[in-house]
């Protein structure tokens, strides 16, 4: 069985048509579309500033037995 072919008024098929109708609509979307997109450098250069604070705290505990070996050879440091 074959398929009927729809045709306008115009004797233009329907499949046409409808082609056409959307490739006007394509065009006719393609200047909202298509933008144009620009990057400039800045005019100052960047500055970055950096307040750092660094301290540092020594924790140390000695056992006794290692205190006491210290203190009867004090000339061994």
């Amino acid at each position: 069985m074959k398929n009927p072919v729809l045709t306008n008024g115009a004797g233009v098929t329907t499949k046409v048509a409808m082609r056409s109708m959307v490739i006007a609509a394509m065009m006719g979307t393609s200047g909202l579309l298509g933008g144009c997109v620009t990057v400039n450098a800045p005019t100052k250069p960047i500055q970055i500033d950096l307040n750092i604070n660094v301290t540092q705290q020594v924790v140390y505990r000695l056992d006794s037995e290692a205190k006491s070996v210290i203190q009867q050879n004090p000339g061994i440091f």
